[in-house]
């Protein structure tokens, strides 16, 4: 099994933070960088196997954020390894032209430039003034919503872990101060496996029986935490999602892996 290594704020902005980590063993598929915006809704980012630095946008000045950093290793999720920044002030006269910008930014049209059977690459334009950031929503498979934050100079993203031959609906809103922009959207259907990946998307639509989740019991409880255990009698599901509110009561959605039937809920 690879190892995490320590999570690092390695460069700071007033409105992003660059987030630096290792993997002194072995290697990951991909990585996920999880974190609450300013308005406390958790935000999720997708990054490479390949990388070891990532740049998250859209944050707002002189405020504590906490990142917390998994490693994606078949069905299984590592980690997490965590760190805190507090991104820097923004300086009087660089605040003005955010909070009175001169002309509201106009977002171009969105359309999906490549399609492959587990991913789909969004491109835009915009054709007067600059945004902030970027933000692509859609939801998975399973109907869940998912958020993509983008830096406001990109003006393309890929969306990895689709599944084949499915339709889906991207959003796209621009970040322009505090006001959001949009959104612009497109469809897209996602391509077939070929060759020998073909036979299991039948089993995806259509399997033989439907799975049956067992008794949820809490396991372990902590002052800050709680150990969830639960059982699949039958069948086996591809992921499992646990839905919860906060102390200040947000609804939190935690995302487990479909081989797991524990989880931490921190």
């Amino acid at each position: 099994q690879p190892r995490l290594g320590e999570l690092t704020a390695s460069q700071v902005a007033p409105d992003s933070v660059q987030l630096e980590w290792s993997v002194p063993e072995g290697t990951f598929d991909s990585f996920t960088v999880q974190y609450k915006d300013a308005q406390g809704q958790p935000q999720v980012l997708p990054v490479d196997g390949g990388s070891r630095t990532v740049s998250v946008p859209g944050l707002s000045p002189s405020r504590r954020y906490k990142f917390n950093l998994y490693g994606v290793w078949g069905r299984k999720r590592v980690g997490p390894v965590s760190t805190d920044a507090v991104t820097a002030s923004s300086p009087p006269s660089e605040e003005l032209p955010s909070e009175e910008p001169p002309s509201q930014p106009i977002l171009g049209e969105l359309t999906a430039s490549r399609v492959t059977p587990d991913s789909v690459q969004l491109e835009w334009s915009v054709p007067e003034g600059t945004f902030d950031s970027f933000t692509v929503q859609y939801r998975d498979a399973q109907g869940q919503p998912q958020v993509l934050p983008v830096d406001g100079g990109s003006r393309t993203v890929s969306v990895p872990g689709l599944l084949p031959s499915r339709r889906y609906k991207f959003n796209l809103y621009g970040v322009w101060g505090r006001k959001r922009v949009g959104p612009v959207s497109t469809d897209a259907v996602t391509g077939e496996w070929v060759c020998g990946s073909t036979p299991p998307a039948p089993q995806e639509e259509k399997p033989p029986t439907q799975p049956r989740l067992g008794e949820l019991t809490a396991s372990r409880v902590t002052p800050d935490s709680v150990q969830l255990e639960w059982s699949v009698p039958e069948g086996t599901f591809d992921s499992f999602t646990v839905q919860y509110r906060d102390a200040q009561g947000q609804p939190q959605a935690l995302p487990v892996d479909g081989g797991s039937r524990t989880v931490s809920v921190p």
